[in-house]
């Protein structure tokens, strides 16, 4: 098979898995494979190729997080946010550390603000981070 055949494939299975996620970085690394068949295309070899796909990827990913970072007040809120959640007991009080039950579930939740919480307590999911919900007594806005 051609080589870059081979890498217009690659980047096309890429880009479609990246429509089935929505992370961008997929994308970029499409566009990556895509940069190697054109090299590929041009007859280099298949170093030229690889050099070609990681700095075209890490260019790529690099903007991809910069924008994100760039414009994170921007984005979304957590479709969990303003979701009751049920507090059940501290893992570390001082670092506001919790379990908290939220949609049937015992979940890590870090407690905003500095009330005194008792089993049973409402509270509502303001964001999450990872596996880690961040709760408060209050509702978000």
């Amino acid at each position: 098979m051609d080589p870059s055949l081979a890498w217009a494939i690659l980047g096309l299975a890429l880009i479609l898995a990246e429509l089935l996620t929505g992370t961008f970085y997929l994308l970029m690394l499409g566009v990556a494979a895509f940069g190697a068949a054109l090299a590929a295309y041009f007859g280099l070899g298949f170093g030229p190729q690889i050099i070609v796909a990681a700095v075209v990827a890490a260019a790529g990913c690099y903007g991809v997080h910069a924008y994100r970072a760039r414009n994170k007040a921007t984005q979304m809120p957590s479709i969990d946010a303003g979701m009751p959640a049920s507090f059940e007991q501290w893992i570390d009080p001082a670092a506001r550390l919790a379990r908290v039950r939220y949609r049937g579930a015992s979940w890590d939740a870090r407690v905003e603000g500095g009330e005194t919480l008792e089993p049973g307590s409402a509270l509502y999911v303001v964001n999450t981070s990872g596996n880690t919900l961040q709760v408060a007594a209050k509702r978000p806005a």
